[in-house]
């Protein structure tokens, strides 16, 4: 079972769960649980591997990961927590598992926030995801890490978002980072899926105007499906809650307002 916290509103009965991306924790949600506490129940989880959530011993025998098998870890922990439905706000990777959770189980989810997100691998980031495999296993993971964060998030002002995460990516241990990491490289069916097809769920994706790698795409996804809606964050790389708090969360409550009873 993932670790994860929560905290309850005393009126309303609605949910919103957090899912983080690949190298950090529930942590990074630090700028959103004060402002969303006050109006909702809140769950926060750390992923298979990250944050408090350490390896089990079934774990370190079984080296495959597949999306669909740590979408089943949140599940899980929804399920323990009787929460029949939940609004779901991701970054990075996580918007990957909150799109597969709702594809597996749409009745679970109210609607999703996605930040930072990934819908497709452009040729630069798809050429970095091949080196990574090519030195995964000679390259210290750290270094790994901090090189992809960089290229991700390149400007000065991205500076706290790339710390913030290779601080929380120290607490991987390097089977973990490699494992994680090779279900990174095999994501490309399953966005070209989730690009087709539009899921019929609202949808709010918060984008920064200098995440370079990965608006481009979600910019024609938005154009295409019905029930998706862009909000491009000023001044802002790829991890939008950290680098401009504010605009994230004024943004996702006011969106998540609109479909909670």
């Amino acid at each position: 079972m993932l670790n994860y916290s929560i905290y309850h509103h005393p009126q309303n009965t609605n949910w919103i769960t957090f899912v983080h991306g690949a190298g950090g924790s529930s942590s990074i949600w630090f700028k959103q649980v004060r402002e969303f506490r006050k109006q909702y129940n809140v769950l926060l989880l750390d992923l298979r591997g990250h944050g408090d959530s350490k390896p089990a011993i079934k774990d370190a025998f079984n080296s495959k990961y597949t999306f669909d098998s740590i979408t089943e870890d949140i599940v899980k922990v929804i399920d323990k927590e009787n929460i029949k439905s939940s609004h779901f706000i991701g970054i990075s990777l996580g918007t990957i598992l909150i799109r597969n959770l709702a594809e597996k189980y749409p009745e679970r989810v109210n609607s999703m926030i996605m930040g930072g997100a990934i819908m497709k691998l452009n040729l630069r980031s798809q050429v970095l995801m091949r080196l990574g495999v090519v030195f995964k296993s000679v390259v210290p993971y750290m270094f790994l890490y901090k090189f992809f964060a960089f290229i991700i998030m390149p400007k000065k002002n991205h500076k706290q978002s790339r710390l913030l995460f290779a601080n929380e990516a120290k607490k991987l241990y390097q089977k973990e980072f490699i494992r994680w990491f090779k279900l990174t490289s095999e994501i490309n069916p399953l966005l070209r899926f989730f690009r087709d097809k539009d899921i019929k769920i609202p949808t709010l994706y918060v984008m920064g105007e200098e995440d370079y790698l990965f608006l481009p795409s979600i910019k024609k996804v938005v154009s295409t499906h019905e029930f998706s809606n862009l909000f491009v964050v000023k001044n802002s790389g790829h991890v939008v809650n950290v680098e401009q708090p504010e605009v994230f969360n004024e943004e996702s409550l006011s969106f998540i307002n609109q479909f909670s009873v």
